[in-house]
């Protein structure tokens, strides 16, 4: 099923289970298409027919495929190949904004979701990319010559993958237990997991190594480090306030694990974030 698609809403709204044309009668090598929030809104499974890197400009972005659930926060972006099915969620106060390839503008796309640190060059080419939205209906030889070298870009910044994600089962008990984790991040213990969906402790943690590949305490860590990213964005919440929001009880403590996932202390992305979160154009 193909689903055109001609507006940002529409877009959002349309992508239900099948492929969501996004270039239209276009056929354009690149383009570009901005979505303002004012209410939750998530998709249908879907896919497109071309390369797709998703920029949250602001508020929270989610990516779920059969292999992930990714967190986007402000400044990072998702890059999601041609043809890989794919949900994704929108915070109501968000900013989201998508930039499409032409599937041989970057050939080395691979063929799964990769999160990746977003350069101030690369901000800027996909924040001026919005005067080539995709649905257009003319196209200009500078706009092909500007999306062939962001193409470029692009494949660059591939090879600096961040692991922003969480691992998914099809497995009704991890999935369950995964997603009451993630509800109750800031006070959640074993425990109440086990309580919660009916097994044991052994076989919570038994079933987490052979379903996700990881601890359920190494899934608890990741998924609080994933969002305290999104809270520290916030400029009126510090980053003590963070850390108890997501269940760590001492900022020390916090402050170890979050450099150790993402690179950097929490205050030091605190303040990169915030002195890259100018509002986006248009």
């Amino acid at each position: 099923m193909t689903v055109p698609a001609d507006s940002a809403k529409d877009w959002v709204q349309a992508a239900t289970t099948g492929l969501v044309d996004l270039r239209g009668s276009g056929g354009w090598v690149g383009g570009s298409q901005m979505y303002d929030g004012g209410e939750q809104l998530v998709t249908g499974w879907h896919h497109h027919d071309v390369h797709e890197i998703e920029y949250a400009c602001r508020g929270v972005v989610e990516v779920r495929t059969q292999a992930g659930h990714y967190l986007l926060p402000p400044h990072q972006a998702a890059w999601i190949p041609a043809g890989l099915h794919h949900q994704t969620t929108l915070d109501a106060d968000g900013q989201t904004l998508a930039v499409l390839f032409e599937p041989g503008l970057v050939p080395a796309a691979g063929d799964r979701v990769r999160i990746i640190a977003v350069s101030a060059l690369l901000r800027e080419m996909m924040l001026y990319s919005e005067r080539w939205p995709i649905s257009r209906t003319e196209s200009a030889v500078e706009a092909d010559t500007f999306f062939r070298a962001l193409g470029h870009v692009v494949a660059d910044a591939l090879e600096d993958e961040r692991p922003l994600h969480l691992p998914v089962s099809a497995d009704p008990v991890v999935t369950a237990a995964a997603d009451y984790t993630r509800a109750h991040l800031d006070r959640v213990t074993v425990s109440d997991v086990t309580r919660a969906v009916g097994v044991s402790e052994r076989t919570l943690r038994r079933i987490f190594n052979i379903h996700l590949g990881m601890s359920w305490r190494s899934y608890l860590l990741r998924a609080r480090v994933l969002r305290s990213m999104a809270l520290l964005a916030q400029p009126d919440r510090s980053v003590l306030e963070v850390s108890i929001a997501v269940g760590f009880e001492d900022v020390g403590a916090f402050a170890r694990s979050f450099a150790r996932h993402c690179g950097e202390t929490p205050s030091a992305y605190k303040r990169r974030i915030s002195g890259a979160l100018r509002p986006a154009p248009g």
